[in-house]
């Protein structure tokens, strides 16, 4: 397997935050004379062998300095901070410290590799040092950079030469200073920090680099500095050490900085979710019930509601055996007696089952006593309470498992533990042995696994599990120390220190592909908890925390470990690209955790809460004022003053905001119901003003995390309405697949981008600053003591506005033609159809025409294509299995509703809105049969695949209307509804149009009543 990348455009957008940062910056290299050091030379002179020492040089490449003065650069981050709508900026912070903060699992690593090609094309700017506080973090990023090298050697027709700093290897840093290219060096703090007598050869004049100091050499280049998790790093020592490297300028990335100077680009946790960039959170809480000593042990593991059955409870309790107590694992339902069922043990008298509540996920006994999902009753030991979080571990494996093995997608799961010794040990021979977890592990696995080889007995799926052994399917991640014959810290890596898990070590940490393989036995990976920051995978859907509530080790950092969207067998990332799917449905991380779920989600929204400091907190004049709106055609709006206070009003009379402009319930309903009023003029800027919101910060109205506890409908089966004739006849109308042609006049389309380019077509030139000082003597013994002769003071700066001076060559028709999609003979129709002084913009400033030039394009090409799209019927049909497999999971009374004319007993809607239509639905007399479809049925369009809500089939004088109603939504205007969407409806009707039944019809609604009105017109 080879992982793939995407362009992202959040991605795309961090790179560009730094960029702007340096808007002005002419692109060039600089050279400098490179001290080789001092080289021994031995001649034969008369009849004497001669010793003579001299210094040798040559020339070495070192980043530009930066031209811009200060005031430039300021100027310039708090337009970049006013673009991404954050706190400016009042003064350069650090100076030139810039923060990046994107959530973790997003890719800050491929973000800051990407960051320094743009740097280097852009600039000229090629030196670079990445400081990471970790050897796991340090693996992170070296395999990052292996895996990136095609993408980016496509991207950019070059690639990045790097390395990891090893004081025994310096010739690596004499190529770093050498060379013309992108060259990185990826060093870990401790390899610098340390100072007295734990000083490190860094700074030693070392015999075998020719006397000189590997930090001279590194810091002659003037390098970019990259801190990965400054939080980590960033001690008051390791900043004074970091001042060697003598940077041009340091960029920070991380999710949780502590720290802030000069952010410039903000991906934090509610970005991310809300984005679906990461997996979203269920978490399985287990909270012991009752004071120790009570005798009357029951786990209620959950609730169980099917279609066919009433609901059951999973319980766990005690049961006299002929060896003595055991503890089982049974289903039960209303009636059953924990008594009789127990062989008559004394502790469950009164313990008879009164009422299993699927709604609240609770079972209620007739002595009174109440437990709720993840509940533990009773005496619990230690151990036993670290079995049922291994078992409900493995018991969510399978379940995922089973649905992801059919779509390509292998799963992993990750124990955290506090001590080795529970997971392995080693006899005095050094083999290796289980430890009591181990053993718990493979116990319950075997267990669960026969329950799911009883179950499911012709899948191919099973096949799968049992080509796996036991003992393979399970590794750990740690080091040991032969010498001692005792655990460590995973503080190096395996390689580094002879371990014996060193083969686990490398399958872990350096060899992301295979373990994401099928071919692979390992599912289940074991932990020190130490692992907080620097290793992740894709594939991580569980994590279990087999140890005590930890102060250090936050839940932010476990839980980072798993938030990555998955990877199919091709490579392929699950998001948002991949048509058919919801990217949360598959993309869930369960966390299987020792307390409560709400005291769970409490510490993790508190810690999530704690980073979310700089965010808004209302929605009042202050917050839109000065605010930029981008429509769907790239038109610009700026909230001044009068516009403000407008949406403030609009916000105050429709009940948006309360008495303190913090946003309602009301507020969240509209957006729900799609129906959020705003001021006359406004219409077009709905969609970006509702995600300019978003940016404000309301407690309680996160929707990160849910208790996966009580998705107690689950695995939900056909029933006989999916078989009724009159489903089939609706479903094979509608079944056929189609492509689309956009087939337009490419003259007209010529035109109008000519006339729009010419019209509209803004290039900004690149303003060069030149800076007037004067050399002075030196001011203080400090300067003396840095070995400064003299120095400067700016008295005048003035500014030169001219064309780009970069040795790159642009490919212009080539970058215009990947960036719209068109053919190089209509982008070069278009080029010569432009006035000479539009095309002469580009010599002005290349990138900035390339990218204003592609987006005008591409505006026109967007309404051609709408206009001019056809649909064609193919030879190919959706099969029934997207109703069968199917991987909804509901909270009856919530998200999920029972439900009579339905193709399954109960429906999981995404709104209120839908929910209201689905019980409307089911009322009708005039509705015989429905179903909501599921996104495995979509239509291709040139913006997304689209999926239509709701299929109907009416009754009406015997003859079956079968109408689709394309999206429930809660405004019809035309101007209200998204440009996106909009396209998406045409584009649907064309399709169903295509499909030639004077049955079928398509259309949208908000409600039922608009619906019968189409029924009956």
């Amino acid at each position: 397997m080879k992982i793939k990348f995407k362009h992202q455009q959040f991605q795309a957008d961090a790179v560009k935050s730094i960029i702007d940062v340096f808007a002005g910056q002419p692109n060039d290299t600089s050279r400098f004379t490179l001290d080789k050091g001092r080289r021994q030379k031995t001649e034969y002179v008369g009849d004497l062998f001669q010793s003579t020492t001299s210094n040798e040089s040559e020339y070495g490449f070192k980043n530009n300095p930066i031209k811009l003065i200060d005031q430039e650069v300021l100027s310039n981050i708090q337009s970049t901070q006013r673009e991404n709508g954050l706190k400016l900026s009042e003064r350069l912070e650090g100076k030139f410290n810039l923060t990046i903060e994107m959530e973790t699992g997003t890719g800050k690593t491929y973000t800051y590799i990407r960051s320094m090609f743009e740097l280097y094309k852009k600039y000229g700017w090629s030196k670079f040092i990445i400081v990471v506080p970790s050897i796991a973090i340090r693996e992170g990023v070296l395999k990052t950079f292996q895996i990136t090298e095609d993408h980016f050697m496509a991207e950019y027709g070059s690639k990045a030469r790097y390395f990891v700093y090893n004081s025994k290897q310096l010739h690596h840093i004499e190529q770093f200073a050498s060379d013309a290219g992108i060259n990185v060096m990826i060093i870990n703090s401790q390899a610098f920090a340390a100072r007295g007598q734990d000083a490190r050869r860094i700074y030693m004049e070392l015999d075998d680099f020719n006397s000189r100091r590997p930090i001279d050499v590194i810091a002659s280049t003037n390098p970019i500095l990259i801190i990965d998790e400054p939080q980590s790093v960033e001690g008051q020592k390791t900043k004074d050490s970091l001042k060697l490297f003598k940077p041009l300028f340091t960029l920070r990335y991380s999710a949780t900085h502590k720290e802030d100077y000069n952010k410039v680009y903000r991906l934090d946790a509610l970005d991310a979710y809300n984005m679906k960039l990461v997996k979203k959170i269920s978490v399985k809480g287990i909270s012991v019930k009752g004071t120790s000593g009570t005798n009357s042990y029951v786990y209620l593991e959950g609730i169980d509601i099917s279609d066919k059955h009433a609901p059951i409870a999973r319980l766990e309790y005690e049961m006299k055996t002929k060896s003595g107590l055991s503890k089982v694992s049974k289903k039960r339902v209303t009636g059953d007696d924990l008594y009789q069922l127990s062989e008559n043990l004394e502790q469950y008298k009164g313990y008879k089952i009164s009422e299993i509540n699927g709604q609240n996920n609770s079972i209620s006994f007739t002595n009174g006593v109440t437990l709720y999902g993840g509940d533990v009753q009773g005496d619990v030991s230690e151990n036993h309470f670290r079995r049922i979080q291994i078992r409900e571990t493995i018991k969510s494996h399978f379940e995922k498992e089973r649905v992801l093995f059919h779509k390509g997608i292998k799963v992993l799961s990750l124990f955290f533990i506090d001590e080795v010794a529970k997971y392995r040990q080693y006899d005095k021979d050094s083999t290796e042995l289980n430890g009591v977890y181990a053993d718990i592990f493979e116990e319950e696995y075997m267990e669960l696994l026969n329950e799911q080889l009883s179950l499911f007995a012709d899948d191919p799926y099973i096949q799968y599990l049992n080509s796996i052994q036991v003992r393979g399917t399970h590794k750990g991640y740690f080091s040991i120390d032969k010498k001692n014959s005792r655990f460590v810290d995973s503080k190096v890596s395996a390689k580094e220190t002879d371990s014996d898990d060193a083969d686990a070590y490398d399958l872990i940490m350096r060899d992301k592909e295979r373990l994401l393989s099928f071919e692979e036995p390992t599912r289940f990976i074991f932990s020190h908890s130490a692992l907080k920051e620097g290793w992740d995978n894709p594939n991580v859907f569980q994590i279990c925390t087999l140890k005590h509530s930890d102060s250090t080790i936050k839940k932010r950092q476990e839980v980072g470990r798993g938030l990555r969207l998955c990877v199919n067998q091709h490579g392929e990332r699950i998001d948002t690209s991949i048509p058919g799917i919801d990217v949360h449905e598959i993309n869930s991380l369960t966390v299987i955790a020792s307390e409560s779920y709400e005291q769970f989600a409490k510490q993790l929204q508190n810690e999530i809460a704690a980073t979310l400091s700089d965010r808004p907190r209302k929605a009042d004049t202050g917050f839109f004022l000065d605010k930029v709106l981008t429509n769907a055609r790239g038109e610009q709006l700026k909230i001044d003053e009068r516009l403000a206070s407008k949406l403030q009003f609009a916000f105050i009379k429709n009940g948006y905001v309360d008495d303190d402009f913090h946003l309602t319930d009301g507020y969240f309903a509209a957006v729900e119901e799609q129906n959020v009023k705003l001021p006359d003029g406004l219409s077009a800027y709905q969609e970006p003003l509702i995600e300019l919101v978003k940016s404000i910060y309301v407690e309680g109205k996160s929707d990160m995390t849910n208790d996966d506890r009580k998705n107690t409908i689950s695995a939900i089966t056909v029933n006989n309405n999916f078989h009724k004739q009159e489903f089939k006849e609706l479903w094979d109308r509608i079944n056929k697949r189609s492509v689309y042609t956009v087939q337009f006049n490419s003259e007209e389309l010529v035109r109008k981008c000519v006339l729009a380019l010419d019209m509209n077509l803004q290039v900004p030139s690149i303003r060069y600053s030149i800076k007037h000082g004067e050399m002075n003597n030196i001011e203080s013994r400090e300067q003396l003591k840095q070995g400064e002769s003299f120095v400067t003071r700016e008295t005048q700066t003035e500014y030169v506005h001219g064309a780009a001076t970069s040795k790159i060559k642009y490919d212009l028709i080539g970058k215009l033609m990947d960036e719209t999609k068109l053919t190089r003979k209509t982008i070069v129709a278009i080029m010569k159809g432009i006035k000479q002084s539009t095309f002469m913009l580009f010599q002005k400033n290349p990138e900035e025409f390339i990218i204003r030039t592609s987006r005008l394009i591409n505006e026109q090409k967007a309404t051609t294509i709408i206009e001019s799209i056809t649909y064609d019927v193919i030879n190919d049909t959706f099969h029934t299995d997207v109703f069968t497999k199917n991987t909804l999971k509901g909270q009856l009374g919530q998200n999920a509703i029972a439900v009579e004319k339905h193709i399954y007993d109960y429906v999981v809607t995404d709104s209120k809105i839908e929910r209201a239509f689905a019980k409307e639905l089911d009322t009708s007399n005039e509705v015989h049969v429905y179903a909501k479809l599921p996104r495995g049925f979509y239509i291709p369009t040139p913006v997304g695949e689209y999926n239509p809500d709701w299929a109907i089939v009416f009754k009406e004088g015997g003859i079956k209307h079968i109408y689709f109603i394309a999206e429930t939504k809660g405004s019809l205007d035309s101007m209200e509804l998204r440009e996106i969407e909009k396209a998406k409806i045409e584009c649907a009707r064309r399709h169903f149009a295509k499909l030639n039944s004077d049955q079928l019809k398509y259309d949208v609604v908000n409600n039922y009543e608009k619906l019968l009105e189409i029924v009956k017109g």
